[in-house]
């Protein structure tokens, strides 16, 4: 049964964001095509996972042999003129992962899910889902959070970013999460190359980051983040990286907010009962789709002090609108992009609702 036991997933690494720009008659910058396929390399690495607690430091797990990838194609170079450039109009083959949700095997129960005691239903479902009450707890105010000084050019460097956007994560969530009745708890963060074991199941990093409801857990992928901004030489490129890891983070945090309020609880149940698979796919396209609004809220409202200006806003704006969304489960690019500006622009979980939005903005 699709849910907390299953891994939510993060969108697949990207082919290296923009191309360099090509020249029309009388100068002027045109419009580049993003072509390239995700690869896999075989590289002699090492796992390396550790945990974020409430008040702790990450600790290491034991190394065992790992195999790497990276992406092929080259970010847009920024131009001459300025941080700004021409957004491109042709989406790039973004790789997104093929693992689907499974359909349960089991015989389905006659009773729907949202059955509850007659005396204290509480909450039904479609009310967690269309009616959460974080959706009237506010905008976020920005906790300030300033981007880590450190590069992910190392494991060190990757887990001082990680370990900040934790923290930044949990003072900003926190306050709306509890004003809205839930019981903020932060979540386990772990950084993997390889394959990893998990109670969501085994995965590896030919794959993207994902959550595990049933621990609340976040799975970073270390060979993705090193990977993208080891592999390109230019300034731009790495912002490029810099800004990929941030939205990754912070889309796999949203799946964390997401269980903090019951709404992915819900989600599985819903999903358990529909009759076809299509539908199964719209429950999740809606429930990813909020994750990267929320991803946004928190970008948005900390846009000043990380900050998200020049060239940073200007990669962030296209790997928004850039994805492809191989599984039909996550969302095509210009919904994704659609969602994840009004999080950005709204600074509020009520612009978040995918659950009432129409089947048109989850295809």
């Amino acid at each position: 049964m699709p849910g907390p036991g299953q891994p939510q997933f993060g969108w697949g690494a990207p082919p290296g964001g923009p191309q360099l720009p090509k020249k029309r008659r009388g100068g002027v910058i045109a419009v580049c095509v993003l072509l390239g396929v995700l690869v896999a390399g075989v590289i002699a690495l090492k796992t390396v996972s550790y945990v974020l607690k409430h008040n702790g430091d990450p600790s290491y797990a034991q190394p065992t042999p790992t195999t790497s990838y990276s992406p092929t194609n080259e970010p847009t170079e920024e131009p001459s003129g300025g941080p700004t450039s021409a957004v491109p109009t042709a989406e790039p083959t973004t790789a997104r992962p093929t693992t689907q949700a499974p359909r349960p095997t089991a015989t389905r129960s006659t009773a729907t899910a949202t059955t509850r005691p007659t005396t204290n239903p509480g909450p039904t479902d479609s009310d967690l889902v269309l009616r959460n009450r974080l959706y009237k707890a506010g905008a976020m105010r920005s906790v300030s959070c300033k981007e880590s000084k450190a590069r992910q050019s190392t494991v060190a460097g990757a887990r001082a970013n990680y370990k900040n956007l934790w923290g930044c994560l949990n003072r900003a969530w926190a306050p709306l999460v509890t004003k809205a009745g839930g019981r903020f708890r932060a979540p386990t963060v772990q950084m993997f190359s390889g394959t990893i074991t998990t109670p969501c199941g085994t995965h590896s990093d030919s794959g993207p980051p994902f959550f595990c409801g049933s621990t609340d857990t976040i799975y970073m992928n270390l060979s993705e983040d090193l990977g993208n901004y080891n592999r390109y030489p230019q300034s731009y490129q790495k912002v490029w990286a810099r800004m990929w890891m941030l939205h990754q983070f912070a889309h796999e945090y949203g799946h964390h907010v997401q269980n903090n309020m019951g709404i992915l609880q819900a989600y599985a149940r819903i999903r358990y009962e529909r009759p076809t698979y299509a539908m199964e796919l719209q429950d999740s396209r809606r429930l990813e789709l909020q994750a990267s609004c929320f991803s946004d809220i928190f970008i948005g409202a900390n846009r000043r002090t990380y900050p998200i200006t020049g060239q940073s806003l200007f990669q962030w704006r296209w790997l928004i609108g850039h994805v492809t969304d191989l599984g039909n489960d996550h969302g095509d690019a210009n919904n994704h992009q659609y969602w994840a500006t009004r999080g950005y622009n709204a600074r509020n979980p009520s612009a978040c609702n995918t659950f009432a939005a129409s089947a048109a903005k989850v295809q």
